[in-house]
């Protein structure tokens, strides 16, 4: 293999079912592989270790301070980073242009595009704006580093331009539907606490596609009404963006993604909220209880401070 040398890192938890095909789609193209492990129960550190990846442990607080973690620890002689997820191949395509271009790109090129392609129960995914998604993947050892946010982390570089390589990533999602939905609920709430400390609005991308759709969702979606935006943001992709396309398949991914999926964290959102404004009137109500005797409380002040203390 006459190409760069590829450093491939992989964060993993209970990833037994996964993390064979993506190993062995990184065979002759990533020259070393680390697997990130946050407490697997299962196989997982078993697979990679037979495999001959070098594991790495460490507890889990995100994706972004993850991956972060282990470009600070790896030891590494690589050139170039890959970053990939345990349900994520490379497809022949993509293998072969990297073995062909990648000692040819110039070095003002710092990351390199690669498009994603979802595979869901076992359907390819093409339409509702799913394809191509183009992601920054493969950057040049310490050119980049992940930014700091809860959900729809970004590789950021620090300087130098991108360029597109041919062939996809696919993203494999698993035959299990409960299991979709348990991660999702879970990036539901993590896309909350971005939303309330104002991190989708972090526009450092590189321009492209990635910075686009973070524009849009920061200063178009996020402006529009809680609830009627999901509906909204479904018939798009699944109507004028021709999701409807993708069969029965397409309506399950593009109703759950696009609409269950966005409405979840509109109801997250508005919980949160209510839940603020209850503490806000409770430390009204307590600091009102600690004034001067002189203004005791009415039988009304009494009654809402009984409503502030039931959960609901």
């Amino acid at each position: 293999m006459n190409m760069p040398r590829i450093a491939a890192i992989i964060l993993t938890k209970n990833e037994e079912i996964n993390l064979p095909a993506c190993l062995e789609s990184l065979e002759d193209v990533a020259s070393e592989v680390y697997v990130v492990d946050s407490g697997s129960t299962d196989r997982t550190v078993e697979i990679a270790g037979r495999c001959g990846a070098r594991v790495l442990a460490h507890d889990f607080a995100s994706h972004a301070a993850q991956f972060n973690w282990a470009l600070d620890r790896i030891d590494t002689d690589a050139e170039w980073i890959l970053r990939i997820d345990a349900d994520e191949r490379l497809s022949v395509e993509l293998r072969r242009d990297l073995a062909h271009r990648l000692a040819g790109v110039g070095s003002e090129v710092a990351g390199l595009l690669i498009p994603r392609r979802v595979h869901f129960l076992g359907q390819c995914i093409r339409h509702g704006d799913t394809y191509p998604v183009w992601q920054l993947r493969l950057w040049r050892k310490g050119a980049g580093r992940v930014e700091d946010t809860w959900m729809d982390e970004h590789v950021v570089l620090a300087a130098g331009r991108t360029a597109k390589l041919r062939g996809d990533l696919i993203h494999q999602i698993p035959l299990s539907l409960s299991e979709w939905t348990r991660k999702h609920d879970a990036y539901a709430m993590r896309e909350c606490k971005d939303i309330l400390a104002g991190h989708v609005a972090d526009a450092r991308l590189a321009p492209g596609q990635a910075r686009l759709k973070r524009i849009l969702k920061t200063h178009l979606y996020l402006r529009l009404p809680l609830f009627y935006r999901a509906f909204g943001y479904w018939f798009y992709r699944y109507f004028l963006r021709l999701g409807f396309l993708d069969g029965t398949e397409g309506l399950i991914y593009h109703f759950l993604q696009a609409f269950w999926y966005r409405f979840l964290v509109d109801a997250k959102l508005y919980e949160l909220r209510k839940q603020q404004a209850l503490r806000a009137r409770f430390e009204t109500a307590s600091h009102a209880a600690n004034a001067p005797a002189q203004l005791s409380t009415t039988p009304r002040q009494r009654e809402m401070t009984a409503e502030i203390n039931c959960p609901y």
